[in-house]
């Protein structure tokens, strides 16, 4: 298993996007349950969607993912990544290439998930995610930018204002969203005090 030595900044996202505004997307939707038997998450980018995107071994050439290759932002529509808590659903997108989620709304464990590996997730009104759905399905090769500093989504020379917590987006404009990063940061202090304890230290 490989971990990351430093949690980067993110202050914006910029790419393609991926129209796929139905509601109540599930955990089970992103990764079908029979690929959670790996014991790791490394090829869990290939099962995104798998069931919705795969029928007989073949693409199915007007599923989002596969019409839209190549983007990075996710939009989505209401209480998206409901379901189970896992975090393979997370990891699927992650390792498939999404590195930010727009959608009306987001399970919350879904999207804490989501932010420790990385994943931006922001909130615009259903209106604002048809226009901007409508925009990209007319426009595939146009990217979209995800502000944090301004908390804006920006397309076509428009700018809407976008919601996320703000607890949330302190940690992606400074670098702290993955717990582990900021434990791997403090090994000398984490040794210090497993020193100390001596139920540790069995003789």
């Amino acid at each position: 298993m490989v971990f990351r030595i430093e949690s980067a900044v993110i202050e914006s996202v910029k790419g393609k996007a991926i129209p796929k505004t139905a509601n109540d997307q599930n955990t089970d939707d992103i990764i079908p349950a029979r690929f959670m038997k790996e014991i790791t998450f490394a090829n869990m980018g290939k099962y995104a969607y798998f069931d919705e995107r795969y029928k007989d071994g073949k693409e199915i050439p007007s599923h989002p993912l596969n019409k839209y290759k190549g983007g990075i932002i996710l939009i989505a529509g209401a209480n998206y990544g409901c379901g189970s808590s896992r975090e393979h659903a997370p990891q699927a997108l992650f390792r498939y290439g999404i590195r930010a989620i727009i959608a009306e709304s987001f399970a919350e464990i879904f999207a804490g998930n989501c932010a420790s590996l990385g994943i931006v997730g922001v909130t615009i009104t259903k209106n604002e995610i048809d226009s901007l759905a409508n925009f990209v399905e007319k426009n595939q090769k146009q990217e979209v930018i995800i502000d944090l500093k301004e908390k804006k989504v920006k397309y076509a020379g428009k700018e809407i204002e976008c919601d996320l917590l703000e607890g949330r987006r302190q940690s992606f404009l400074n670098g702290t969203y993955d717990a582990l990063t900021i434990l791997q940061q403090n090994k000398e202090g984490i040794k210090s005090v497993e020193e100390k304890l001596d139920y540790l230290h069995f003789k």
